[in-house]
């Protein structure tokens, strides 16, 4: 089968087509005939060698896919050779097949095609996990999310909104801005001449930010718990702005707020399955509804891997990219 590499740590035109073998199903397991995989900025980090797959994850980058099921595994109950499905992987999404978990699939939701449909499982795990299962958002409570208009903001926005929560979010550009808006975003920030602190005080009467979801890291540490609200939860889930920052612990204190630092590829199996279960519970009726919907940005060929990642890096998108088989 044809698949994408990673030949060496380095920039995009380190991602090499190549002729690899094709997986068989485990115990437990499933293989996908691969029609699109999601581009995530995690896959950029392991091309960069900065985030090397789990023990036992296979080589290739990819994190979420959507295909048809080849092949099902011993102890498989509940899903079928010929299934639409999409699913969320430990890596080896950039290939024509995959073998993944069965607990770590679900159906295409109806009226999503099946190459979009890889544009779901990553982000809808990551911001169901963080924003509502760890942060516990609340209806009438204030979200900021940080980078609304990636692939995982455009999600957390929609679902923040489906579920009444107010949401503020920051972005680089006024179109990004513009299609954060036409999501369900209710505060609208320009992070490169506005202070994302000062405007969500402003809009919340000096409230703040009851959950913030931060992909900056160090850079946004100090300001993300000055924005916080007393009893405020802050959730980062990237390194984009460093990883080494002051944290002020009397401030912290003084609103009795709690700084998380989460992963997702990383966790047990277990702890997937539960995500993914909740995923499908909480979040498939509202995309089968069209309350929400994946938002996709571009989609390339498989080969063209290269310069999905260079776009990706360079910021310009709204919404995910996908490469297609």
């Amino acid at each position: 089968m044809r698949a994408i590499s990673i030949s060496t740590a380095g920039d995009a035109d380190v991602l090499t087509l190549i002729d690899a073998s094709r997986p068989t199903p485990g115990a437990g397991e499933v293989v996908i005939d691969v029609a699109a995989a999601g581009v995530n900025r995690a896959d950029v980090m392991q091309r960069k060698g900065l985030y090397p797959p789990p023990k036992g994850a296979s080589e290739l980058p990819g994190l979420e896919v959507s295909g048809t099921i080849a092949e099902v595994g011993e102890g498989v109950s509940g899903l079928a050779v010929g299934d639409e499905v999409c699913a969320l992987l430990d890596g080896g999404g950039y290939a024509e097949a995959v073998a993944v978990p069965a607990t770590q699939v679900l159906p295409v939701p109806k009226g999503v095609s099946l190459v979009d449909a890889a544009a779901l499982p990553e982000v809808v795990c990551t911001v169901w996990s963080n924003v509502f299962m760890t942060a516990g958002l609340q209806q009438g409570e204030t979200v900021l999310l940080h980078g609304g208009s990636s692939g995982i903001g455009t999600m957390a926005i929609q679902l923040a909104s489906a579920v009444g929560a107010r949401v503020a979010v920051t972005a680089g550009s006024q179109a990004k801005l513009d299609a954060c808006r036409e999501l369900g975003a209710d505060i609208l920030i320009n992070y490169k001449d506005e202070d994302f602190v000062e405007r969500v005080k402003d809009a919340t009467d000096g409230h703040g930010a009851d959950v913030i979801l931060d992909n900056i890291g160090a850079k946004y540490l100090p300001r993300n718990v000055e924005a916080l609200a007393t009893s405020g939860r802050l959730v980062i889930i990237g390194l984009m702005g460093g990883r080494t920052g002051e944290l002020d612990l009397a401030a912290l204190l003084t609103k009795r707020a709690a700084v998380i630092a989460t992963s997702l590829r990383a966790r047990p199996l277990d702890e997937k399955a539960a995500i993914v279960a909740a995923a499908g519970e909480h979040v498939w009726p509202l995309v089968e509804s069209g309350q929400v919907r994946p938002v996709v940005h571009q989609r390339y060929p498989l080969e063209d891997a290269a310069q999905a990642h260079r776009d990706l890096e360079d910021s310009g998108h709204i919404g995910k990219l996908l490469l297609t088989t």
